[in-house]
């Protein structure tokens, strides 16, 4: 499956464009992963762009993303990536093993902190975000409450690389996708 035939099954199954966004987000940190540990990086980035695609149709966890499982496999989404996508969620039992299983659980919960920390942010822009900015909205624990840290720190150990490398990479991978997830701001890449 490539990447055009993934992307038709988000915008068949998903509305909301800040899901599309957090989608595109974590395909792109996926990506960048893929290429740093000399991976399959199509493969990485189809797990990313597709991990939430039935979130609108099973919007609890009692069915995302185990019903989500059937769907694709009758689309023909490869069993790797369809593993991938339920050891993402920890209540689905399926244990992370592989390398990208691991990647993926990183890479989800985190980008949605680092796109409230750029938010708020006077130029509402990924390309002047640095991590220190994310440190210290990362104590306050009311900011961006859906982001948990608990999680996100599970998931960096269990992928081996340390918190603060980890967010300056997943910022410098949505950098790329700026301008398509609405994170330009009142910056251009250049500024």
């Amino acid at each position: 499956m490539n990447r055009e035939e993934g992307y038709a099954i988000v915008k068949e199954y998903v509305q909301n464009e800040n899901l599309i966004r957090h989608m595109l987000s974590v395909e792109a940190v996926m990506r960048f992963y893929a290429e740093k540990y000399n991976e399959a990086v199509d493969l990485w980035g189809l797990t990313g762009l597709l991990h939430d695609f039935d979130w609108e149709i099973h919007p609890d966890l009692a069915q995302h993303p185990q019903d989500g499982a059937p769907i694709l496999r009758e689309r023909g989404v490869p069993e790797q990536v369809i593993t991938a996508i339920q050891s993402h969620a920890d209540h689905t039992g399926v244990p992370r093993q592989s390398l990208m299983e691991k990647a993926l659980y990183a890479c989800d919960e985190i980008t949605g902190l680092i796109v409230a920390v750029a938010l708020v942010r006077p130029s509402r822009s990924l390309y002047d975000l640095k991590v220190k900015s994310v440190k210290k909205k990362w104590k306050d624990r009311a900011f961006a409450a859906g982001a948990d840290r608990d999680e996100i720190e599970q998931a960096v150990e269990e992928f081996g690389v340390p918190l603060w490398e980890h967010t300056s990479n997943v910022i410098l991978a949505m950098r790329g996708i700026a301008p398509q997830i609405n994170l330009e701001g009142n910056l251009t890449l250049e500024d």
